[in-house]
């Protein structure tokens, strides 16, 4: 049986002056809390949805008239759909990860939850009864991947089953109550084409990079948080050969690789003993061994910068990672930070040399005033001149202005630089029209 035998408990009222909103969520709590008392749990997952629907109905009904509460069917139904969410899914948020126009979401303790849409932020009506009801939905999450949050471990990535990325923190860092961040996983990739569509970037650009890739250069995705780092990085991963081999490496395993042949690494945090990390730079040096074709990594943080260098030099070409900077010149500078912090004693010359021998192209990407994402620069590694990687441009997107709506007014255009990998593309069948990089043609 789903119900084990219980006696009903006496009716609980709705606290004296509750709003209409806080009424309500505290029934749907209430009722979720007696149906927990109620409910075979070890069957409950084995139960079809309808059937528990079916099932729950009888017994919400039933618990209502304890509660002297009268609802309209519609009423019951979204009671009887918000009950479901919170047995099976997590609670309130189930109707914003279903809503698939919605990007982010951002829970500013469990009073407040912000949705961003097409690059706008917007706040909503969605509400968790207290804070402890919020840390439930956060531990629910990390524990399905193993994870843990508590006061001794108050910081947490996690991802969902559709994989995605959820960072969580609650007090005492979180000074007012716990934040959550969820970065929604696409449930249909975002092609090149579709991005064209949209306009973070042109035709002609999107033919350079699908030959860069098919060439194997080792690009370097550049820009802020929200930018769309891995975004353009799962359009791209889609030129790769499917005949090929490859490994990713992620933090929060989030990439959504179309090929068949690909083996996907995920880190893992340490233990409640303070042992058993695994971090990328262990991936890295494990990917070596796997023989990979490519190595993807989501993004590059610290010392398995250098690892993923070494595997650019050493006969994995075409390999892509993401980074963290504002520029293609920032995003070499970051490199070479983060091999400092690998403990490597290595001069700067030489890590230099490494980088501009292991990394092609920078594109760099940028998240705007209007909410739009775009491509605002592909710049081609020429190598070293003295001490200093030189970089040129071959694309950018130059700004002009805003429109009275607040939308940024711009236009992609070409510098007039022919990048030196075209022959490199040449010598692989790939040719690009000659019209494509002359100089001050604007594009789109």
């Amino acid at each position: 049986m789903l119900w084990r035998p219980a006696e009903t408990p006496p009716p609980t009222a709705a606290p004296a002056g509750a709003t209409p909103i806080e009424g309500a969520t505290a029934l749907k709590v209430r009722i979720h809390q007696r149906l927990i008392e109620l409910l075979n749990l070890s069957l409950l997952d084995k139960t079809p949805r309808e059937q528990l629907r079916l099932e729950i109905r009888g017994a919400v009904s039933a618990l209502l008239a304890d509660e002297k509460r009268i609802l309209s069917l519609s009423q019951t139904d979204r009671l009887i759909e918000d009950v479901l969410d919170e047995l099976l899914g997590l609670g309130p948020l189930e109707p914003l990860l279903k809503d698939e126009s919605i990007n982010d979401i951002l829970i500013n303790t469990h009073t407040t939850v912000y949705v961003e849409r097409d690059g706008i932020l917007e706040h909503t009506d969605v509400q968790f009864q207290d804070a402890r009801h919020l840390i439930r939905i956060i531990n629910k999450i990390v524990a399905a991947v193993g994870r843990r949050v508590d006061e001794s471990q108050p910081m947490v990535d996690a991802r969902l089953a559709d994989g995605s990325r959820v960072n969580a923190i609650i007090p005492p860092l979180a000074v007012d109550g716990p934040l959550v961040s969820i970065r929604k996983f696409a449930r249909t990739p975002i092609h090149m084409s579709r991005l064209v569509e949209l306009g973070s970037i042109t035709a002609e650009m999107a033919d350079l990079m699908r030959g860069m890739v098919r060439a194997k250069r080792n690009i370097l995705i550049s820009g802020g948080t929200g930018s769309g780092k891995t975004t353009l990085l799962n359009a791209l991963s889609a030129y790769i050969d499917d005949h090929e081999r490859i490994v990713t490496i992620e933090d929060s395993a989030e990439l959504q690789l179309q090929q068949s042949h690909v083996g996907r690494l995920e880190t893992r945090p340490a233990n409640i003993e303070g042992k058993g990390e695994v971090t990328q730079r262990d991936l890295v040096r494990n990917a070596l061994r796997m023989r990979p074709d490519r190595i993807i990594v989501g993004e590059v943080r610290a010392g398995e910068a250098f690892d993923m260098l070494q595997a650019m030099n050493t006969g994995h070409e075409g390999s892509m990672t993401t980074v963290h900077a504002n520029s293609p010149r920032d995003a070499i500078a970051r490199v070479e930070q983060m091999i400092g912090m690998a403990g490597l004693d290595i001069a700067p010359r030489s890590i230099r040399q490494q980088i501009a021998s292991a990394i092609n192209i920078v594109v760099q990407v940028e998240r705007m005033d209007d909410g739009r994402r775009r491509v605002v620069s592909i710049s081609e590694v020429v190598g070293m001149e003295e001490d200093v990687i030189s970089l040129q441009e071959v694309f950018r997107f130059r700004r002009h202005g805003r429109t009275a709506q607040g939308g940024v007014m711009g236009e992609f255009e070409t510098t007039g630089v022919r990048p030196r990998f075209l022959e490199v593309l040449a010598a692989r069948g790939i040719e690009l029209p000659q019209m494509t990089f002359a100089a001050g043609r604007r594009l789109g």
